[in-house]
């Protein structure tokens, strides 16, 4: 069972780039979409190039719908909250991300540790509120929903095989997670 101001139980924790690896914890959240507790994210380490990763062990999926509700609570140089979908090793993943600070939701992929844009959609992420956040991959087609709304269409072929899945954040950012859930699609 997870205990608040812990580690959460069934997720392994991990860093792209320099910096502190992240203080991933179960906290209780009054006003949680849940209506109970959330993963946090909370060392607000501001190294720049860093990417704190909070990976769950299983389902190991190619194809999958995973969505997640997230609040970016603070952060000067970043506020985002992001979906790893594919995650071969730290450095080694696709990843679809909301900034509160850029007002836009991005998707990536991570090779070698080396993040490569490979779309953006510019709208409203705002700070202090609860969004949701949403990836479908199938074969190598992504697609991306903010808030319940298609943002992004990607087609990409990096990564073909099965993968872990989990979220993730940048530099200073804290930011709570709530509701991630996976399932597999049919290809």
């Amino acid at each position: 069972m997870n205990q608040v101001d812990e580690a959460p139980e069934g997720f392994s924790f991990a860093r792209t780039g320099t910096g502190r690896v992240g203080r991933w914890v179960v906290r209780a959240e009054k006003g949680a979409p849940s209506g109970a507790n959330v993963l946090a994210q909370l060392d607000n380490d501001a190294t720049d190039f860093r990417f704190p990763l909070a990976v769950a062990n299983e389902p190991k999926l190619r194809d999958l719908r995973l969505s997640v509700r997230c609040k970016l609570v603070t952060g000067t140089v970043d506020q985002a909250c992001g979906l790893v979908v594919r995650y071969q090793d730290e450095n080694n993943y696709y990843l679809t991300r909301a900034n509160a600070l850029e007002q836009n939701v991005r998707f990536y992929k991570v090779v070698n540790g080396n993040r490569q844009q490979l779309a953006s959609w510019d709208g409203s992420v705002i700070s202090g509120v609860w969004h949701e956040l949403r990836v479908d991959a199938q074969a190598d087609h992504f697609t991306v929903f903010w808030d319940g709304q298609p943002a992004l269409n990607v087609r990409d072929q990096a990564f073909s095989t099965a993968g872990n899945v989990g979220v993730w954040t940048k530099a200073d950012s804290v930011t709570y997670f709530d509701d991630l859930h996976v399932e597999p699609l049919g290809s």
